[in-house]
């Protein structure tokens, strides 16, 4: 009797181990997949309370690949974006101040200042980060042969009536500059410059839509007819027309320009190029930005190459130019600079 008491107590204890330990499995396992589940919800978790932003692209299409870009950026932190499509920069600039745009990729600085010193939108929106840095260039171009030929190398050589008719294309005796759509911020310096310069007896400044007219433009050239126009880089002109082969940079020597060394394609070096390099930032609600530091951290991380932008414009020239195609080239970019896109999403994940 004694032995088989014995025998059952034992018998208990190793089932009471076996339950214990099979108990305490379970609790691990439990453990582990609350675990789990707070690392997977972790980052919902900090999202702020807005998750929904939207965003404005501007008119230029040049610019549609960097705003793809961002947008899918931003839908990688989880947020929902909605594209309003594009916008004149007036109308942006008032409607970020306003709350009604969250933001757009597509602001140049110093360009862009008058939009951010106007009343209604001084300390509402502001630029954030630097996506190209002093890299975009503005100014006038006129095809090698006429400069060649006619010893043109400033926009000052178009006060000469002669000289400015060789540029002429609807009749008039003066010559067509080919310059900015409406409402652009290039619109204004060109007026002013004109101005300035005492240019208007002999320039038109022709506005409407850019990309068509410099297609007609471009047609121009290569029928063998001088040509005069607006541009700024990156952009898919100057892939078309060559700088320094098919065409050249004339100066703009306005007052308090400095000249810039070593430009490519102009007529002098130093070049006065009329405009100062600029930089080409995103802009956003600055209320928005407070609310959403990861935002802002990722909008200050980002950095596009001007040699990506410009190798990405030609691919829409090429007739990649639909919405589903710059998509799939903001994709590809991301995808080839995979590593240091984690490393922005991870900085902002850890700004939250």
């Amino acid at each position: 009797m004694k032995n088989k008491n014995k025998l059952s107590l034992i018998i208990m204890l190793f089932l009471a181990m076996v339950l214990v330990a099979c108990g305490g499995t379970g609790d691990d396992e439990a453990m582990e997949d609350d675990t789990t589940d707070t690392a997977d919800s972790t980052d919902m978790a900090d999202m702020p309370a807005d998750t929904e932003i939207v965003m404005a692209k501007a008119t230029w299409d040049t610019g549609f690949f960097q705003a793809e870009i961002y947008k899918t950026l931003l839908t990688d932190l989880g947020y929902e974006v909605e594209d309003l499509g594009t916008i004149d920069n007036a109308a942006f600039y008032t409607s970020a101040a306003q709350g009604d745009v969250d933001f757009w990729a597509n602001g140049w600085f110093p360009l862009h200042d008058t939009y951010l010193e106007d009343d209604l939108v001084s300390g509402k929106a502001e630029p954030v980060g630097f996506q190209v840095e002093a890299g975009a260039l503005q100014g006038y171009l006129i095809d090698k042969a006429s400069a060649d030929a006619l010893g043109i190398t400033s926009l000052t050589d178009m006060a000469d009536p002669e000289i400015a008719a060789n540029f002429d294309s609807d009749g008039d005796g003066k010559a067509d500059l080919i310059g900015c759509d409406a409402g652009w911020g290039c619109e204004l310096v060109i007026e002013d410059t004109l101005d300035e310069l005492n240019l208007r007896d002999t320039i038109t400044h022709q506005q409407g839509t850019y990309s068509a007219l410099m297609a007609d433009t471009i047609g121009r050239y290569q029928r063998g007819e001088p040509i005069f126009f607006y541009t700024w880089t990156p952009n898919w002109t100057v892939s078309q027309l060559q700088l320094g082969e098919d065409v050249v940079w004339i100066e703009a020597p306005i007052e308090g320009a400095a000249p810039a060394s070593g430009v490519q394609g102009c007529a002098v070096d130093p070049c006065v190029m009329g405009f100062d390099a600029n930089d080409i930032r995103a802009v956003a609600n600055t209320e928005f930005l407070q609310s959403h530091p990861d935002v802002r951290t990722l909008f200050e991380m980002v950095e596009i190459p001007l040699s990506d932008i410009a190798a990405q414009n030609q691919k829409m020239v090429d007739g990649e130019d639909s919405d589903e195609d710059i998509a799939r080239h903001a994709a590809e970019w991301i995808e080839a600079n995979q590593e240091q896109v984690d490393g922005w999403l991870e900085a902002a994940l850890a700004a939250r």
